[in-house]
């Protein structure tokens, strides 16, 4: 893919099998590409960077989650877990925990532990719908009830043989790769105009699940200076957010194009068919991270890999509306 940065070494691969770090790039790649056919802003700027011959570092992507109790077999493992079956075969672990007290979830960061600097790494987020009210949590119960589980019995066996092997064959991978990438898409139902209103009032960040599941909902480019990029994409006349998200527990800086809008036919609970046009509605969007250094516990400078709860909640305003 023009104009991002690859890792400059994988573990060992050839003709015939694939690493799970390659696969995992791979994976990232085919996000990042769907995203930016999402993110108008997004696509241009990264075209932009190539043009003058540069290119993204892809820092870290995330998705949404809900954790509940399934009613059925047929739906999705609740919450973070329904990726951590896809990434750890992948060789990513749990890197972290970021309490997101004020919007009532907690984010789950995933490393990869084969190419940690270089990577993308996985910010999952879990959103707890016992915190609501009753009638919340009877709409979220209801809409996560219809999801169907992307994966199926040939995807669970390849993602065994990755955890125990670290390699698939070349058809094998080519095979479980569009099935790892379906995983990152709305699974249930989209809710009725009413329930989409209710969740809103009351979880701006439910309301977006509702609509967009499990999507890949930001790229994130790590930048040298986060300043000047904001200063370029605002003389652009681009909507980034207003001021950049500093962290106080880390040596991280953070800003974000805002989502860019998507049309979801929405019914209303009157209507037999839903409009097309019932609903403009927060999507994706494209987001920028400098990072900076901190010292190891042997004293070697290294680059600050984590996060911090306060920007990530500030960076999930991206997708308010």
């Amino acid at each position: 893919m023009n104009g991002v940065q690859h890792p400059s070494s994988f573990s060992a691969s050839d003709s015939t099998r694939v690493h799970r770090s390659l696969l995992a790039h791979a994976m990232n790649l085919a996000l990042l590409q769907r995203l930016l056919e999402r993110v108008p802003d997004g696509a241009a700027y990264v075209q932009e960077k190539w043009q003058r011959g540069e290119k993204v570092m892809l820092d870290h992507g995330a998705l949404r989650t809900v954790r509940y109790q399934r009613r059925h077999e047929a739906g999705l493992p609740s919450g973070h877990l329904a990726f951590k079956r896809i990434l750890e075969p992948l060789g990513y672990t749990l890197a972290g925990e970021y309490p997101l007290e004020r919007i009532k979830m907690c984010g789950f960061v995933y490393a990869s532990t084969d190419l940690p600097d270089s990577l993308s790494q996985f910010f999952v987020s879990e959103l707890y719908p016992e915190q609501f009210s009753e009638p919340f949590q009877a709409v979220v119960a209801a809409l996560l009830g219809t999801e169907q589980d992307p994966l199926g019995s040939v995807d669970d066996r390849l993602l065994n043989q990755l955890s125990q092997d670290h390699h698939l064959s070349l058809e094998d991978a080519a095979s479980l790769l569009p099935r790892l990438v379906a995983c990152f898409e709305r699974h249930h139902e989209l809710p009725t105009l009413e329930d989409y209103h209710l969740l809103k009032a009351e979880s701006r960040e439910m309301a977006w699940i509702s609509t967009e599941g499990n999507a890949f909902n930001h790229a994130t480019d790590r930048v040298d200076d986060i300043k000047a990029v904001e200063a370029e994409q605002r003389r652009k006349g681009r909507a980034i957010k207003p001021e950049i998200e500093v962290a106080r527990h880390a040596k991280v800086q953070q800003t974000a194009f805002r989502a860019a809008p998507v049309s979801r036919p929405m019914r209303s609970t009157e209507q037999v068919q839903p409009n097309e046009d019932a609903l403009w509605v927060p999507g994706s969007f494209f987001e920028f991270i400098e990072r900076g250094e901190i010292e190891d516990d042997q004293g070697k400078r290294i680059l600050d890999l984590r996060f911090d709860s306060s920007n990530a909640q500030g960076i999930f305003r991206m997708t308010s509306s």
